[in-house]
């Protein structure tokens, strides 16, 4: 089971649609998020597939990509087609391994000298590009049309080439995004192969310490269905025509970026008379042995690229089958598709056929127990907010997949969990502990095939002994090494305070308050009842910088000093916070909302201050880019803060703030994501909203009400189906007038976790105008978690 459950494989039967008659598949558009920092690609991949193969676009800067993905819509060129990406990443991005670029010219210079990408890249219109769901086509300005597919661990590619030219490939082995430390390639022209393998890393690039450029190799094998007509290589400015071999990756500069005019690769020619060039590529992290494994398991030779992408568009319908929806306009269904699409990207499988893979220890394991696949990239201070709950809502046993994968890693890494793991690797990057809520959530959400007890041990002792590393400011800011950075303060000071080892001591203060909250939730599922009181009084913590003197309108979360002094503070000000401002931070307390708006001086006015930060003087809607005092909802300190208002008797301003949200920032448009998508977390937050829920409380099933935007849903679960009906539904109508739960009148603006775990049905009447009266009770709000007594 190990080998193929998680794979999909040209040998094997695909599943049917999941459910209903139509082909969710044809309403994606991965063009969606390719401008404007959604940072999304449009290559083919099926559902978290290991091969992402996608173009690399340029703006002719040579050792800078476009984007983080890869590519950006507004950039004019292409210089290759990658084999692996990341979906919404933010900063540098990394990956992008093994470039094949298509030309229509002889080589007669350095690919890696052109520094510009003026001689071995290509033009190409939007007009002649076409992405699909588990397929990429588009003709480039040089004549070349290439159509790509791909399979779990495999792709395939056709090019055609035009006639009357020369018909080169270049396969660019080090030009991983962010560089290489090594890379290798070789020719074999008896067998129509080409082999290699290249090594990087580098998350972030300019960030990057020197010991993190070189985390992972990628192997792969590419075998072609016609002979070379021609064979040379390059490496740095050496180019030798006839040559079948090449070593040698880009290295990097003093800043961290690939080194200009370095690096090493091969290409082939083909005759154009015998018709398009097929080829076919596995990879694998592990070995090339296990990359020809993967690929005879998922291709077989007699393939043909359409064959494989309609067994990809298979496997995305009934991956986005998992929820029906019907009504709204066509645009809102691609939007919707869409985002589901990409909040099934990553974590992707990581593990080969054999169910081997490369753990942090850099060594070779092998899944073993109820794991079906090793999973990888992990965008935890992301995710933990509502992407791990979609997914393992949908796929239990994927999200189990993930918990033990995430552990294996920590078991692999000393015993700590890395905040970022890209491939066989840690980043470090952004703050907190997202690990903990992720495996909270997970198991909340029905991902139990893992081990849970051992999982939670691991994070409860990272939690409580501190480690040279918590201990330790390298890699600060941004990438502290620390799992739990000042771990020391945390358990002295019971907060983070201004000097410290991480990235903001009033953020790490609330990040780890959520997490500890989490842990406390943890503790209780495996019977750890003095854990679970003791993480519970430590979730309290937060309130330690609550400053109520803070400001002139009232108290502030701010940075403390460790003699617990207030330094000079600053509403709009980021000091002490990551990505965000002391008005932004202010609400990230998802775990105890009633707590908090005590602490602002009730609900009345914590509520006006609330909608301050939602509006600006005018009374418009601040709901992105209106400056630090108001909402950023295009990051994700702000994603939970619209359903606040249902905790505390207000539920009609959380559905008309999300609907305004859904309607305004979100769009069938190249720029349709409101910043970076960070591996499906923002996309995730679209799915939940648009479906009138969302799971606000960390490590927990909850889930808080908001308002349908589609007449029908029905989300297809084995352990029971929801279903969501809501006629009135319309960008017009965001309000509940009234809602039964599987046909009884339910009057409060929540659903408890058996309702996630059993499903039920959910029938809302909508309308126009607010009903102020539905929902207010706060006796039956969500709940809160205050320090115990």
């Amino acid at each position: 089971m190990v080998a193929m459950a998680c794979g999909v494989s040209m040998a094997a039967a695909m599943p049917v649609l999941a459910q209903g008659t139509h082909a969710p598949a044809d309403e994606v558009n991965p063009i969606i998020g390719s401008r404007h920092g959604g940072n999304t690609y449009p290559g083919a991949v099926v559902p978290f597939g290991m091969l992402q193969w996608s173009p690399e676009n340029t703006r002719g800067k040579h050792d800078h990509t476009a984007s983080p993905s890869g590519y950006l819509y507004d950039a004019p060129r292409i210089r290759g087609f990658s084999l692996t990406h990341l979906s919404g990443a933010g900063c540098r991005g990394a990956s992008g391994d093994v470039p094949f670029m298509p030309i229509t010219s002889a080589v007669t210079g350095s690919p890696s000298a052109d520094l510009t990408d003026a001689t071995y890249a290509s033009d190409f219109s939007h007009d002649n590009e076409q992405a699909k769901a588990g397929a990429y086509r588009v003709k480039l300005a040089n004549g070349v049309s290439v159509d790509l597919a791909a399979t779990t661990r495999a792709g395939m590619g056709s090019f055609s080439f035009p006639a009357g030219k020369p018909a080169n490939l270049l396969l660019r082995a080090s030009d991983s995004e962010v560089g290489s430390s090594d890379a290798n390639v070789s020719i074999d022209q008896v067998h129509h192969t080409i082999t290699g393998s290249v090594t990087s890393g580098n998350f972030c690039g300019y960030l990057a310490k020197a010991g993190t450029r070189s985390y992972y190799t990628m192997y792969f094998v590419a075998q072609f269905d016609q002979p070379f007509a021609a064979t040379g290589a390059w490496h740095d400015g050496d180019v030798q025509a006839g040559k079948t071999a090449a070593q040698g990756g880009t290295g990097y500069d003093a800043k961290g970026f690939p080194a200009s005019g370095k690096g090493s690769g091969v290409w082939v020619g083909f005759d154009p008379a015998k018709g398009p060039v097929q080829v076919r590529v596995g990879i694998s992290y592990v070995s090339l042995d296990n990359a020809k494994a993967n690929l005879a398991a998922e291709i077989p030779a007699q393939a043909t690229t359409a064959q494989v992408q309609a067994k990809a568009r298979d496997a995305w319908n009934a991956a986005l089958g998992k929820i029906d929806i019907t009504g709204g306009s066509a645009d809102q269904r691609t939007t919707f598709y869409t985002a589901l699409y990409h909040s099934l990207l990553q974590p992707n499988v990581f593990s080969d056929v054999n169910g081997e893979y490369r753990g942090f220890d850099q060594k070779t394991h092998r899944v073993e127990g109820r794991q079906r696949a090793q999973y990888a990239n992990f965008s935890g201070w992301d995710v933990y907010r509502s992407q791990v709950q979609l997914l393992t809502w949908l796929y239990p046993d994927v999200g189990s997949d993930i918990a033990q994968s995430l552990f294996n890693q920590a078991n692999q890494n000393g015993g700590e969990w890395d905040r970022w793991s890209h491939n066989s690797g840690g980043t470090h990057v952004m703050s907190g502990d997202p690990a903990v809520p992720s495996i909270a959530a997970i198991d909340a959400f029905g991902g139990h095939e893992f081990d849970l007890r051992g999982a939670y041990d691991s994070l409860a002792k990272a939690a409580t002994v501190p480690t040279a590393h918590d201990l330790s400011n390298e890699g600060c800011n941004v990438e502290c090494v620390g799992q739990r950075p000042s771990l020391d303060q945390w358990l002295k000071l019971h907060y983070i305070a201004t000097e410290s080892n991480a990235w903001g001591g009033a953020a790490e203060t609330l990040e780890d308050a959520t997490a500890d909250f989490a842990l406390s939730q943890l503790a209780a599922r495996v019977g750890d009842h003095e854990g679970e009181r003791y993480f519970l009084t430590r979730a309290g913590y937060w309130r330690n910088l609550f400053n109520p003197k803070a400001a002139p309108e009232g108290g502030y979360i701010q940075n403390r000093n460790a003699d617990g002094t207030w330094p000079a503070f600053k509403p709009d000000s980021d000091d002490g916070f990551v990505e965000g401002s002391a008005a932004v931070y202010l609400w990230m307390v998802p775990f105890d909302v009633r707590g908090l708006f005590d602490q602002l001086g009730g609900v009345a006015k914590a509520t006006a201050r609330l909608d301050r930060f939602f509006h600006d003087d005018k009374g418009q809607w601040a709901l992105t880019e209106a400056g630090p005092l108001h909402a950023e909802l295009n990051n994700e300190p702000s994603v939970g803060t619209p359903w606040l208002y249902a905790f505390v008797g207000q539920p009609s301003k959380t559905q008309e703030a999300v609907r305004i949200v859904v309607n305004i920032l979100w769009k069938n448009t190249p720029e349709g994501i409101p910043g970076n998508d960070d591996l499906g977390e923002m996309s995730s937050w679209y799915v939940w909203s648009a479906l009138g829920m969302y799971p606000a409380i960390p490590g927990r099933a909850e889930l808080v009400l908001g308002s349908p935007l589609f007449t029908h849903a029905v989300v297809h679960r084995a352990q029971g189906n929801v279903v969501i009906t809501a006629p009135a539904a319309s960008p017009q109508t965001p309000f509940v007038q009234a809602l039964s739960v599987d046909g009884k009148p339910h009057d409060s603006p929540w659903l408890p976790a058996s309702f996630a775990e059993h499903g039920g049905q959910l029938d809302f009447t909508l309308g126009a105008k607010a009903n102020t009266s539905w929902g207010s009770d706060i006796a039956k709000a969500p709940p809160s978690f205050s320090p115990p007594k």
